[in-house]
C-alpha cells in the first residue's frame, strides 16, 4: 500500500568489503502493466553506509533481545503473505488468519529467509504482534524489524528506516460483483464512487490523490472492515494491493471482483513493500545486504512464485 522510488547504488562499498552482493531482477513485461515483484526500481528510505561482514555477524548485531532476532507483524496476519497454521494458530495468533511463525505465506517465509542471510536459525526467530498504525508510528520500536506489506514512502522514512524493497506492485481496486462500477474501465469512471480503505495506508492516498473521487473516501481501522462494509453496500469499492485484492476476491468475499489496477496511465506509480526498523538502526545496512543476496540468488523471485503463483497474473490496468 505504498510508493516505489529507484534503488540507489547502497551496497557498492559492501563488494569491496567482502560482503554479501545485491543484484536486481527486471520485471517482466506483459499486456497488463507489470506488477511483477521485481525491486530493481524500488528505492530504500534508509541510505546507511555499506556494512563490514563483521558488523553484521550474528554476534555483532544489536538486537532487542540478546541470540534472538524479533520480527514484528500485525495480528490477524492475513493470508496470502502467511498461511494458517494446520495445527490450530496459539496465541496471540489469530486461529481463523494466519500464523507468522509456521514460515509458509509470502511474508513469513521472506522473513525467514532474511534471518538465514543474518545467520539465526528459525528457533532464534521470534514473533511479536505490532499493529500496522503503531509499527509505522514514530518512535521506538518493540520488534528488530517489521514485516507487513509497509510501502515505502518518503513522509514515513522520516521517522523510520525502511530498507530496500522486497515485493514491487500496483495498487487495485476492488468491488462487489453486482456493482455498476464492476465494469469499469478507467479512473474518470470511479469518479462517482463511494471508495474506502484502511487509515494510514497508501491505498488512501491513491483514493485521494489518484481517483480523486467527488465523494469523500471513507476510512477503516482495519481492510476485514472496509471489506465488511463493501459487502454490505455501504461502499462501492476499496483499494489493497495486488495479492491481496486477489485473496480478497477468489477466497475472503467471492462475491467481490477486481475492477483493475492504478498503473502509470492512470497516473499511478508502482510501489514496493520494505522491512520497517527503528530510525538510524544499525541493523538497517545489513538487511539490506540480505535483501539484495536474496535478490542475486532468485530467492525472491521463487518465494513468489510459490506463495503467489497466480498473483502475478495480468490484471488490466484502468485508463485515465
Amino acid at each position: 500500500m505504498r510508493r516505489a522510488f529507484p534503488i540507489t547504488t547502497l551496497l557498492l562499498a559492501s563488494l569491496a568489503l567482502g560482503a554479501c552482493t545485491s543484484g536486481a531482477t527486471t520485471a517482466p513485461s506483459s499486456a497488463a502493466p507489470s506488477v511483477a515483484p521485481s525491486v530493481a526500481a524500488s528505492v530504500a528510505a534508509s541510505i546507511a553506509p555499506s556494512p563490514s561482514v563483521d558488523a553484521c555477524a550474528k554476534d555483532s548485531l544489536t538486537l532487542k533481545t540478546a541470540g534472538k532476532l524479533t520480527i514484528g507483524t500485525d495480528n490477524p496476519a492475513y493470508p496470502p503473505y502467511y498461511a494458517t497454521n494446520p495445527a490450530g494458530n496459539a496465541a496471540p495468533w489469530d486461529k481463523d488468519q494466519g500464523d507468522p511463525n509456521t514460515g509458509e505465506g509470502f511474508e513469513s517465509a521472506v522473513a525467514y529467509a532474511v534471518a538465514e542471510q543474518l545467520g539465526f536459525a528459525k528457533a532464534d526467530v521470534v514473533w511479536v504482534v505490532a499493529p500496522f498504525n503503531t509499527a509505522i508510528a514514530p518512535g521506538p520500536k518493540a520488534f528488530d524489524f517489521d514485516i507487513n506489506q509497509v510501502s515505502f514512502t518518503p513522509e514515513r522514512a522520516e521517522s523510520n528506516d525502511l530498507t530496500e524493497g522486497y515485493y514491487e506492485f500496483n495498487q487495485t481496486v476492488v468491488v462487489r460483483q453486482d456493482s455498476a462500477f464492476a465494469t469499469v474501465k478507467s479512473v474518470a469512471g470511479l469518479k462517482d464512487a463511494k471508495l474506502g480503505a484502511q487509515v494510514g495506508t497508501t491505498s488512501l492516498a491513491a483514493i485521494q490523490n489518484d481517483i480523486k473521487p467527488t465523494t469523500e473516501a471513507s476510512v477503516y481501522d482495519s481492510n476485514d472492515a472496509a471489506i465488511q462494509a463493501l459487502q454490505a453496500k455501504q461502499i462501492d469499492g476499496i483499494l489493497v494491493d495486488l495479492p491481496t485484492a486477489y485473496f480478497l476476491t477468489t477466497i475472503q468475499a467471492p462475491d467481490t471482483a477486481i475492477a483493475g489496477q492504478l498503473g502509470t496511465a492512470a497516473g499511478g506509480a508502482p510501489e514496493h513493500f520494505s522491512l520497517l526498523l527503528d530510525k538510524d538502526s544499525a541493523l538497517t545496512p545489513c538487511l539490506n545486504t540480505a535483501i539484495g543476496a536474496l535478490q542475486s540468488a532468485g530467492t525472491l523471485d521463487e518465494l513468489r512464485d510459490k506463495w503467489l503463483p497466480d498473483k502475478t497474473s495480468p490484471v488490466a490496468e484502468l485508463q485515465p
